[in-house]
């Protein structure tokens, strides 16, 4: 079984992920979890709702969301994208079931309402926060989707122990999935070649990292770039044995990845 993980930038090949699916899916399970931080963002902008990114004081990128915001992500994510990369999915042959966190409580999530920030040199606490960190996943829901033939399409928020809609990181809910499944390769898809050695210059790709070193590669990560490697930091704890990089911008996003043209965490 194969797990993929597509970010939510604009550029992302949509046409070349969902065609290349199509041509894995007849050969073996897939299941797909998507971002949306694009259209989320365009879609704030047209309802006049600020996005307000914050930095943890260990340097990770994320939104704080109040209940403004998390109306706003459930158009773009469970809404809008969601619903396009299904339809899209069969066009292609592929008979997918979009799902969020929310449905048939697929992720679980401890919610964390007061979170640390950085505010210029100092440290504030804001409270109010609508997030979560997944802990739990139903993998009887997926395996009755999947031993019936349909490929789950999934996608953030998740939900609470209280049963609160919260935000939640795609890449530790994706990693979480993984080791709940037994999956033992993961794909991840951004809009970059694969991890670089200076994010600024897309020819300095790391080809190789030893997973048992992936702590390692924290130091050139930049912004949301270090929520993937705690993810798949997580993902290899959790049993997964490789895990793909690959540039979600070109032609064949997955089958370039799983051939090693990004970066390959084994």
């Amino acid at each position: 079984m194969l797990l993929i993980k597509a970010g939510g930038g604009k550029d992302i090949n949509w046409e070349g992920v969902c065609r290349d699916i199509a041509e894995i899916w007849t050969s073996e399970p897939v299941i797909l979890v998507h971002g949306a931080c694009a259209q989320r963002d365009e879609l704030a902008a047209r309802l006049s709702v600020p996005i307000r990114k914050v930095i943890s004081p260990s340097g990770i990128t994320s939104v704080y969301t109040d209940q403004e915001a998390i109306e706003v992500f459930l158009m773009a994510y469970a809404g809008l994208v969601n619903k396009q990369v299904v339809a899209r999915l069969q066009r292609h042959g592929v008979n997918a079931v979009g799902l969020c966190g929310v449905d048939g409580g697929l992720w679980r999530a401890k919610a964390k309402k007061e979170i640390l920030v950085l505010d210029g040199e100092k440290t504030k606490l804001l409270k109010s926060n609508l997030s979560g960190r997944v802990e739990k996943v139903n993998t009887e829901l997926l395996r009755l989707l999947l031993d019936h033939s349909y490929l789950p399409a999934v996608c953030a928020p998740a939900l609470s122990d209280e049963n609160e809609i919260v935000n939640t990181d795609n890449d530790t809910a994706s990693a979480v999935m993984a080791g709940a499944l037994g999956i033992k390769k993961m794909v991840f898809l951004f809009e970059a070649p694969g991890l670089l050695w200076d994010a600024d210059d897309e020819g300095s790709l790391i080809r190789r990292i030893d997973r048992l070193k992936i702590e390692n590669a924290l130091p050139f990560a930049r912004g949301r770039m270090k929520k993937k490697i705690l993810g798949v930091k997580r993902a290899i704890e959790a049993g997964v044995e490789t895990v793909y990089f690959g540039d979600g911008r070109s032609v064949h996003p997955v089958k370039n990845a799983l051939a090693g043209k990004g970066t390959v965490i084994y």
